[in-house]
């Protein structure tokens, strides 16, 4: 088994020496009192060393400034190489860079954006791949007809394990506390394909999912079957009803009794 080693370098004594060329190197760059005392140097190469100083500057707590001064063989000159401020143990340092594409966030494509996928995106596979049961194979087979790409068994997974694990999945408090399951609900629509047994859409107005893809062990309260259940205990009042009113009402003569005739003479009489 081969080990990587780092060269080392002998200091370089002309260089090492150099503290204040580069002090005064690191003061052309930064504002007046910025430069702080003189924290060691490091050897980069035969005949090059980096000095570091204090940050001063209270927005870069931590950094440290870092000159590079070398000389050229056999000379006994020392010229700067290099000057840049860096973090050192402890800094404040920014966020790590994420690609856009890892930070966008479902509801985040507005209107007129585009998001474009790539050619190697594993949630998609070329359209000729498409052989289940609900493809539509003349489509498939005439040139130039039917997608580019379709939906991948990767892709597939993703999109099952995020549904199931959402909002429309069984793990919510709506679905914990529905009557029923989605799958028995009148108002549940299963898609088609290989994900009909775990999902469907639902197509109930009053229902909060309605329009959305729903795993069939979702639940809600507007389930088709889901009945008023009288507390125990509790009786319930029987309505009175009057058959002779009733049977007015039908007819459109007011009813007797009714508020608009109680000082009205009873039917029949002049």
């Amino acid at each position: 088994m081969s080990r990587t080693r780092s060269r080392t370098f002998a200091v370089d004594q002309a260089c090492a020496a150099a503290v204040e060329p580069a002090r005064a190197a690191a003061q052309e760059i930064a504002r007046p009192g910025e430069v702080g005392d003189h924290l060691g140097f490091e050897s980069e190469a035969e005949r090059a060393v980096t000095h570091y100083f204090a940050c001063l500057d209270r927005a870069y707590r931590g950094w440290r400034w870092a000159i590079t001064v070398t000389r050229a063989s056999r000379a006994r000159n020392v010229t700067v190489s290099e000057t840049v401020l860096l973090p050192g143990v402890g800094a404040l340092l920014p966020p790590a860079w994420v690609p856009w594409s890892d930070r966008l966030l479902p509801g985040d494509l507005g209107v007129g954006d585009l998001l474009p996928t790539s050619d190697d995106d594993d949630r998609l596979a070329p359209g000729f791949t498409e052989t289940d049961d609900d493809s539509d194979h003349q489509m498939i087979f005439e040139y130039g007809l039917g997608r580019a790409r379709v939906l991948s068994a990767i892709g597939r997974d993703r999109a099952v394990d995020r549904w199931h694990a959402g909002d429309s999945g069984p793990h919510t408090p709506l679905a914990h506390a529905a009557p029923a399951q989605c799958s028995t609900c009148g108002f549940y629509w299963p898609l088609a394909g290989a994900l009909r047994l775990g999902f469907g859409v639902c197509a109930n107005e009053y229902a909060p999912d309605d329009g959305k893809v729903v795993a069939a062990d979702h639940g809600c309260g507007a389930h088709s079957e889901a009945v008023v259940v009288t507390p125990a205990g509790v009786e319930q009042p029987v309505p009175i009803l009057d058959d002779l009113g009733y049977d007015l009402m039908e007819e459109g003569i007011p009813a007797v009794g009714s508020v608009e005739e109680e000082d009205a003479e009873p039917l029949g009489h002049s």
